[in-house]
């Protein structure tokens, strides 16, 4: 497909400029002038839009197409939340609004959105507070991981490390880091589960904190957490819940419950508001009662008259780590989508994603390597591995599916796993859709085994075919020159 400076023509224009009524200016002195005239695509309007209609089908999102991305919970948004955020009461509020003296009174929805989506978050995960400023997942690992340093700091503790799996997400040690700790990596047993004597061996009371992803990024429950959740107590350290993955516990088990002082949610992945592209996203952090006055500000309260307010008056407080409220259209969205489907709804939808992964599991387990295998979350996790001595590893199955028409899983990644493939069919996808998508898995298979050029070719069939992807990322080519 061409791009659209390669379909103008010299002197094409889509408009005609009225004629300006404004008298003319002083000309800009020559050092402010252009040399030459820039580099504009001459096209009419029916090439432009042609060119980005064109464009849009080139796209691929949840609502056109599947996304088994693990780890990443890339499900189907209703549209209902859309309209709901859309609502001039609510997209047209001001975030000054509450601070205007007299108009917290116009702001009183919003801010009763902001506290009840505390409350519900809080009962689903058994913590005290939410903040719901942090505008993404890492932001709220940040942000709890501050939490953390401030809590101990007030205790007059002097801590110096951080203790993460080595199959976590990679923004837990990146988090800890920008946070001043140092970490300390614990190695995945041959069970698929932390190695629980060298974590034993590590802990003490230099450590701060504990972070784990429950499930984990293996797609497994840790039947231990609550024996690891005792030994870091017990030395004074706290437990950190990275949430990105509570879309496989909602009303079965709450972080709370097992230990966890800390939890982040990602309501972009868990609560059905977009994820991908960047954004927008939300990640609330939530705590114990004794992290609570640590909380950033502003927090909002009811009064007893039963109006809302934002307190800005809390001395212990770690201050502001957001713009304002936090991404308040992502919030919103999150709240009417809990309103939506209550706690029965909640329930079944984490029990249809692990249905459904351990029916991808247990469709697959025969044709990939199954690294730990057992009954799985969320997400499970394959190896290429049989694949790869045929010379078809995990990206080329990706390019495959590609030109299948299906996004690709996530590949690679844990990194503990060689040639990893890792599929998160969520609780939107539909039995024939996972079909679908599984009969193309065990077909590239097969081809490893009979046709492995067949597979390493891919994508024959899209705009773009095979890159030298090194070349691509250290010389990227992103500026079109005549």
């Amino acid at each position: 497909m061409k791009l659209i400076f390669e379909k103008g023509r010299h002197g094409r224009r889509g408009y005609v400029q009225a004629k300006s009524d404004v008298p003319e200016a002083k000309p800009l002195d020559k050092r402010y002038r252009r040399h030459k005239d820039p580099c504009l695509a001459f096209v009419s309007e029916l090439d432009v839009v042609r060119h980005y209609s064109e464009l849009s089908r080139l796209n691929y999102s949840v609502d056109t197409n599947f996304y088994p991305l693990g780890s990443c919970t890339m499900k189907y948004n209703p549209k209902f939340t859309e309209r709901i955020a859309s609502l001039d009461g609510f997209a047209q509020v001001h975030p000054l609004l509450p601070q205007i003296s007299g108009g917290g009174m116009l702001a009183q929805g919003s801010l009763e959105v902001l506290y009840d989506t505390e409350k519900l978050l809080a009962e689903i995960t058994g913590m005290s507070a939410f903040t719901m400023q942090p505008l993404a997942g890492a932001h709220g690992e940040l942000t709890g991981v501050m939490l953390v340093a401030a809590y101990h700091k007030a205790s007059g503790s002097r801590r110096k490390y951080v203790i993460v799996p080595d199959s976590s997400h990679g923004t837990n040690p990146a988090s800890a880091a920008i946070a001043g700790y140092d970490v300390i990596v614990i190695r995945t047993a041959a069970d698929g589960y932390m190695d629980l004597e060298e974590y034993k061996r590590r802990m003490d009371g230099n450590v701060a904190a504990v972070m784990l992803t429950c499930p984990d990024t293996l797609g497994l429950f840790n039947p231990r957490i609550k024996e690891i959740a005792d030994i870091a107590h017990k030395a004074g350290a706290l437990m950190y819940y990275d949430g990105a993955n509570l879309n496989a516990m909602l009303g079965k088990c709450r972080p709370g419950d097992i230990g966890f002082d800390v939890v982040h949610i990602n309501l972009h992945k868990t609560f059905a508001t977009p994820h991908g592209g960047g954004g927008p996203g939300a990640g609330p952090v939530g705590v114990s009662g004794k992290l609570a006055d640590f909380l950033p500000i502003p927090r909002v309260i009811r009064r007893t008259d039963g109006t809302f307010a934002l307190d800005y008056h809390r001395h212990k407080s770690i201050g502001y780590i957001a713009p304002f409220y936090g991404n308040f259209g992502v919030v919103l969205k999150a709240y009417a989508y809990m309103l939506l489907l209550g706690r029965e709804g909640l329930i079944g939808a984490a029990e249809t994603a692990v249905l459904n992964a351990n029916y991808c599991l247990a469709r697959l387990k025969g044709h990939y390597e199954l690294p730990y295998g057992r009954t799985c979350m969320h997400e499970c996790v394959f190896s290429a591995s049989r694949q790869a001595k045929n010379g078809v590893h995990a990206i080329d199955i990706a390019k495959y599916l590609i030109d299948r028409g299906y996004h690709p899983p996530t590949i690679y990644f844990p990194l503990i796993v060689k040639e990893a493939l890792m599929i998160e069919p969520t609780e939107t996808e539909s039995k024939e859709t996972l079909d679908g998508f599984l009969d193309t898995m065990v077909e590239i298979a097969r081809l490893a085994e009979k046709d492995p050029a067949s597979v390493t070719q891919a994508p024959l069939h899209m705009p773009v075919k095979r890159l030298d992807e090194t070349k691509a990322a250290r010389e990227p080519n992103l500026r079109w020159q005549p």
